[in-house]
């Protein structure tokens, strides 16, 4: 059986303490750590002696994944590029009632010399698949034959 171990953070955390607190308590002995390299970390087994009860480990992080993508649309005017952007962000925006883990991030930068418009999008794959096809359908149209 695999044995877990706390910092001192993680202690301090669990606890409700200060940093310092905790390792004055492992310096008194009333809490037992082991001295790793130049770190202590505690036991679960030491931290429940030392609370009287069971400690609860902190919950695992869910696994997520993330997409950052950057559009670029050419031959475009400057009202044109706004409005393609106001309706991205609005989309964007619009999917915050979902789970944050589909949360999407719009940035867009205008370069009015080119005539270029970049849109930068952060989020979910799924979500940002989405997005990249409202671009796709906008900026293009749905008459274009050049893709």
């Amino acid at each position: 059986m695999e044995q877990r171990y706390y910092s001192m953070d993680e202690v301090a955390g669990l606890l409700g303490l200060h940093v310092r607190t905790v390792r004055g308590y492992v310096r008194d002995g009333r809490l037992r750590a082991t001295r790793v390299g130049r770190l202590y970390r505690v036991t679960a087994e030491d931290l429940a002696a030392f609370t009287g009860t069971p400690v609860e480990p902190p919950p695992r992080r869910a696994r997520r994944a993330e997409v950052s993508c950057v559009a670029r649309v050419e031959a475009i005017g400057p009202d044109e590029a706004i409005r393609l952007t106001n309706t991205l962000v609005a989309a964007a925006v619009g999917r915050h009632g979902r789970k944050n883990a589909d949360r999407l991030r719009v940035e867009s930068a205008y370069d009015e010399e080119r005539g270029e418009l970049k849109v930068i999008v952060l989020g979910g794959p799924a979500a940002a698949g989405e997005l990249l096809g409202m671009i796709d359908l906008l900026a293009l149209g749905e008459g274009t034959t050049e893709r």
